[in-house]
This record gives structure tokens, C-alpha cells and sequence, in this order.
């Protein structure tokens, strides 16, 4: 792989939020970010920087494992690993 192709970054930040009742806006306001930053992570168009990968997890309280992973999650219920 050269060092210039980027591994995308799959996610269930989505689901996660909205199983906590939490709003987009919410989310970036507790992780600092726009809350278009929270949609174009969900949608898959953008990676987050460990950093941000972190506080997301903490916010929603989640290991970082179960929120983000550079494989496909299977379709259907999440597990926590």
C-alpha cells in the first residue's frame, strides 16, 4: 500500500449517539468539534485523528474498539468486542 492511500475508517458513532438519545450538535459540542465534523465521520467521509477517535468513545462511552475499526462491522446488532 503506498503511503498516500488512506485505509477508510468504519464507525458505529451513529448508532451509539442515537441509542443515547444524543443530537449531532451535542456530540461536537462534548468533543469540540463542528457538528458537520460528527456528520461527515458518520457518513464515512472523513477519519478521525486518534485524539478525536478517543473523546468520542469517552463521550459515548464506549471502548474505542467497539466504535471504530478499519474493517467492515457486520450488519445487524453491534457487540462490544
Amino acid at each position: 500500500m503506498s503511503r498516500n492511500e488512506e485505509v477508510p475508517v468504519y464507525n458505529r458513532i451513529a448508532e451509539q449517539r442515537e441509542l443515547l438519545g444524543m443530537s449531532r450538535q451535542q456530540l461536537a459540542e462534548y468533543v469540540g468539534v463542528h457538528y458537520q465534523t460528527i456528520g461527515y465521520l458518520e457518513r464515512g467521509e472523513y477519519s478521525p485523528s486518534l485524539v478525536l477517535a478517543m473523546r468520542i468513545a469517552e463521550v459515548l462511552g464506549k471502548d474505542i474498539q467497539s466504535l471504530f475499526s478499519i474493517q467492515p462491522f457486520p450488519k445487524g446488532k453491534s457487540h462490544d468486542r
